[in-house]
C-alpha cells in the first residue's frame, strides 16, 4: 500500500500552504508556518499520513510519520 503525504510549503504569493500529494491547489492557506505546520498535524493524524514540511526554498525538512510507516526511522526523536 502506497503512503499518504501531507505537504507544507511555502506559496509564492506569500504564507504557507497545506497540500495533499500531487495536489495541484492548496487544501488550506496559512499566513505562518507554525500555523499551517499545526492544521497539518492534525489532518495527517486523522488520515494516518506523512507529514512531510519544506523550507521555502522547497527542501524537505524534518518528515514525520503519523501512518503504519513501513520504514520507521531509527532515531528516536519522533
Amino acid at each position: 500500500m502506497a503512503r499518504k503525504e501531507r505537504h507544507v510549503v511555502a506559496n509564492p504569493d506569500g504564507g504557507w500552504d497545506s497540500k495533499r500529494e500531487n495536489a495541484q491547489r492548496a487544501s488550506k492557506h496559512f499566513e505562518t508556518k507554525q500555523d499551517a505546520m499545526d492544521w497539518s498535524k492534525q489532518k495527517a493524524k486523522k488520515e494516518r499520513s506523512e507529514l512531510i514540511p519544506h523550507k521555502k526554498d522547497g527542501k524537505i525538512q524534518n518528515p514525520n510519520s503519523y501512518g503504519n510507516d513501513p520504514n520507521p526511522p531509527r532515531d528516536k526523536k519522533h
